[in-house]
């Protein structure tokens, strides 16, 4: 007699256990790559957005930087109109005396049998015409005007005889300035600043 075992069952049942044990295996390894991929990326995505905020940051800190240089740019403008304009009113306060002093000195310095008929004023040059009795009396206005000391040395343009006697007379004399005013401060202002 014989006794014949057969193994086969057996065996594939080993083999069944290991491809189940294989799958479940790898269905692990599957599920733990998964969850390695989604947390590095996860970690990159943080990364990325935390990178994102500082880069928003630095912008916004940007355009606050200008905004500021614009608003510093601004004031720079604004400084000088204002420093153009203290220059302006302190001329303008240094030349209402000046033009005091000049028709103090016209008046004064004025001959006898001399007047003044017009009197024009370019920047520091004087153009008076006027008339007088004589030739003379021109020339003494002319030395009086030199002596006087606002005025420089005046030009005679011309001298014309009218039919009336007097002598219409055309000259010119440019201001002497006496400079009384304080130091300007604008170059100790722009040293400071």
């Amino acid at each position: 007699m014989s006794i014949e075992i057969n193994l086969l069952p057996w065996r594939e049942a080993r083999r069944e256990r290991r491809n189940r044990r294989f799958l479940v295996i790898l269905g692990l390894v599957t599920l733990l790559a998964v969850a390695g991929a989604w947390g590095v990326a996860t970690l990159y995505q943080q990364r990325l957005d935390s990178q994102q905020r500082r880069n928003d940051y630095i912008q916004a800190q940007a355009r606050r930087l200008d905004q500021d240089i614009s608003t510093l740019s601004d004031f720079r403008e604004t400084r000088e109109r204002m420093l153009t304009q203290i220059d302006l009113i302190r001329q303008l306060q240094f030349s209402r005396p000046q033009t005091v002093r000049v028709f103090n000195q016209l008046a004064a310095s004025l001959q006898d049998g001399v007047y003044y008929t017009r009197l024009e004023r370019e920047g520091d040059m004087l153009r008076l015409s006027g008339k007088a009795r004589t030739n003379r009396q021109v020339s003494a206005q002319m030395r009086a005007l030199e002596a006087s000391p606002v005025f420089g040395v005046p030009t005679l343009s011309e001298v014309q005889a009218a039919e009336d006697g007097w002598r219409a007379f055309s000259l010119s004399v440019d201001e002497r300035l006496v400079d009384k005013r304080p130091a300007s401060r604008s170059a100790d202002t722009e040293e400071s600043l």
